[in-house]
């Protein structure tokens, strides 16, 4: 029987195919970090230097700040200065105690599709950082006031895209986030009244990037960095009269007082974490 050339075309060809499938088979990576996980992070949370930051004033509440406080007599009344942190004692000399950094854990739930070596996904993590920033601003009297927020918990849910080579996937995330922002403050002035707005609700962001590499079926550890910034520009504080006399700095525009606020409006750290992640 008589074969054409296109039917030995075909039947070498089907046989290339028959033969390559297996190897094709095994190129395609697995699906190692398809699916829904569960886990937790533990790390450390640093902030960035805010040098220069300072409290601002509003003499007359018409809820415009930067006015210089003078005494009754036109000098300025904090003509000592600011640091960018917390006072130790009433005066500069004494020194500012830097910002605290420290450690942060949180729980997480996400899940990912992959396609390949890509992978998408997202997750929603929920936590708690004990990052602490504040301001001082000195009086001639004299006398230190401190402005002072943290976190109480916080929380995001972002977006990651990465590369899974076998069982190592490198990745970007970022998305929305959300924090419970507790204000507080101190001052050794103890003849005025200071009236302080507590715990804020604070929308911002977080980015970053990281490793996750399986050890098992089910088991992964990663190394995970984020940056987290959130808008905390509302914060205030009045000083009233207490018992002091009207001729008292903050009562000579009105005597219903001053406020306060910080001149750094937005609340950033560093987050570096190590993750723990089981995957279903």
């Amino acid at each position: 029987m008589h074969l054409s050339p296109q039917f030995g075309l075909f039947v070498g060809l089907s046989s290339i195919a028959l033969m390559a499938a297996p190897a094709m088979a095994q190129d395609a990576p697995a699906k190692e970090f398809e699916g829904v996980y569960v886990g937790a992070s533990v790390g450390f949370d640093a902030q960035p230097n805010d040098v220069g930051e300072s409290i601002l004033f509003d003499r007359n509440l018409d809820g415009r700040f930067g006015d210089v406080v003078t005494t009754a007599a036109g000098a300025n009344a904090f003509s000592p200065g600011f640091c960018n942190g917390a006072a130790r004692t009433n005066a500069p000399d004494g020194g500012c105690a830097n910002d605290r950094d420290g450690l942060s854990y949180s729980g997480r739930i996400g899940g990912d599709a992959q396609f390949g070596h890509l992978v998408i996904g997202a997750i929603g993590e929920f936590g708690k950082s004990d990052v602490r920033d504040s301001v001082t601003a000195y009086s001639t009297t004299p006398a230190s006031y401190t402005m002072t927020r943290g976190v109480d918990f916080d929380a995001n849910l972002r977006a990651r895209v990465g590369y899974a080579a076998n069982r190592t996937l490198f990745y970007a995330t970022g998305g929305g986030a959300y924090a419970k922002i507790n204000h507080s403050f101190t001052t050794t002035n103890g003849a005025n009244s200071f009236a302080v707005r507590g715990k804020d609700d604070r929308f911002g962001y977080v980015v970053g990037g990281g490793l996750e590499q399986k050890i098992s079926r089910h088991v992964s550890f990663g190394l995970e960095y984020l940056y987290n910034q959130f808008k905390d520009g509302d914060s205030r504080v009045r000083a009233g009269q207490g018992t002091a006399p009207l001729t008292n700095p903050f009562l000579l525009a009105t005597t219903q007082g001053t406020d306060f606020a910080r001149s750094d409006s937005k609340f950033a750290w560093h987050s570096v974490k190590l993750t723990l992640n089981y995957r279903f």
